[in-house]
């Protein structure tokens, strides 16, 4: 599948974009800060987190994947054993290794340009495993092609989740059609 692409910036989420988020995971959006990627059909796929949130706790997820079509793609990969098969390959070929390690310093650097969590990972696992395919996901499609080789490799094995239909409608857009 061709990666859906990148905005060029991340934008402030609407109210339907607040609903989208609260009807894609069932409850109010915490943090968020931006619409970091929106899927093919419109709706946010990826949004933008604070490194805190409002009560001070640690949110080092800067990427959070909302759309469940997508999450769900993704566990079916989880569930096949890509992450094993991953972080298999990262111990076996230094570019990779290097490329993911890159990645891992991109995302530290976006996050660390809207606040320091010091002492505090990246996520997903990296730089040296893979833990969780959706934030290297989420960080692939925030941040465009080439940026995180692992999240790149499994957009490309995911379905076109979109194809079907908006996972969610919010109830502005579906008064206004």
């Amino acid at each position: 599948m061709d990666t859906p692409p990148p905005q060029t910036e991340p934008t402030e989420p609407t109210a339907a974009d607040i609903e989208a988020f609260q009807q894609q995971l069932g409850r109010p959006p915490r943090g968020l800060r931006a619409i970091a990627h929106r899927c093919p059909c419109g709706n946010p796929d990826v949004v933008e987190t604070a490194p805190r949130l409002e009560d001070g706790t640690p949110f080092p997820t800067l990427y959070y994947l909302t759309c469940p079509k997508a999450s769900s793609a993704i566990g079916t990969l989880e569930a096949e054993g890509v992450m094993k098969e991953m972080t298999a390959r990262l111990q076996s070929d230094p570019e990779l290794a290097a490329a993911y390690r890159a990645a891992h310093e991109d995302y530290i650097a976006r996050r660390d340009a809207i606040e320091v969590l010091e002492g505090f990972p990246s996520a997903g696992g990296m730089p040296d495993r893979v833990k969780c395919l959706h934030v290297l996901v989420g960080h692939s499609l925030a941040a465009g092609p080439g940026v995180n080789p692992l999240g790149d490799e499994a957009i490309a094995m995911l379905p076109e989740w979109w194809r079907k239909g908006p996972c969610v409608t919010p109830c502005g857009e579906a008064e206004a059609e």
